[in-house]
């Protein structure tokens, strides 16, 4: 019997900065990756994102504001195809994977309003491996970021911040997650709802834990999976 994680549609962005509400997608990547982790579908792009990328993002991704100018299409050309591609794969019912989706995802939404595109106002299902590894496996040590947490699973990532990199080893993690839990992730549908339930929990931990130590918690927010506002 055909199992939701059999058939995955993936996504991953590479950006100026941290910031949904600022920052612009400079590159993006959405496939469909089989059962056996193949990639059947392709869809990457290169964006002039209209803003300089900081040095910083540059030495993440490689891309530089140069490279950008004069490789990349409009941002405004490159906005409307991703929030096609993604209504495209969601609308075939296919599980979306984005690890940490509330970020691409929300900064994708600000983009298509800044470009004009009407954004994805409710996109689901979504299977954010973040999320689901944080509430499922909440005492494991160690950093939650997807080199970590791929690593942990036994899934090596090619090639680290490379949108398609990036985002079929979360596909992989989603699927390896799954088979870890299966009777916490069967029903996709219901894991998507937990999501947003788990990723409000563990803001809501994170922020008295930030507060017991005297740090501000500006910026914690467990809306999932689009940010407070949208």
């Amino acid at each position: 019997m055909a199992h939701w994680s059999d058939t995955l549609a993936v996504f991953d962005t590479e950006t100026t900065g941290l910031s949904t509400r600022d920052d612009r997608i400079v590159t993006a990547f959405i496939g469909v990756i089989d059962s056996t982790g193949a990639v059947t579908e392709s869809h990457q792009w290169l964006a002039d994102p209209g803003i300089v990328i900081p040095p910083r993002a540059t030495q993440v991704h490689g891309v530089s504001t140069q490279m950008a100018q004069e490789q990349g299409r409009p941002a405004r050309e490159v906005v409307g195809e991703v929030v096609d591609a993604l209504a495209d794969v969601l609308s075939r019912g296919l599980p979306l994977v984005a690890f940490n989706a509330s970020y691409d995802l929300s900064l994708t939404h600000r983009e298509a309003e800044r470009h004009g595109h009407t954004p994805l106002d409710n996109p689901r299902p979504i299977v954010d491996p973040l999320v689901i590894d944080r509430a499922l496996d909440p005492y494991r040590r160690g950093k939650r970021t997807l080199d970590m947490v791929s690593l942990h699973y036994g899934i090596t990532n090619p090639a680290a911040h490379n949108a398609e990199g990036d985002a079929v080893t979360a596909g992989l993690v989603a699927r390896a997650i799954a088979g870890a839990f299966p009777a916490e992730t069967e029903d996709l549908q219901k894991l998507h709802d937990n999501q947003v339930d788990w990723a409000f929990k563990w803001a809501e931990s994170f922020r008295r834990f930030l507060e017991s130590k005297g740090r501000p918690a500006t910026g914690v927010s467990g809306a999932w999976p689009l940010d407070e506002g949208l």
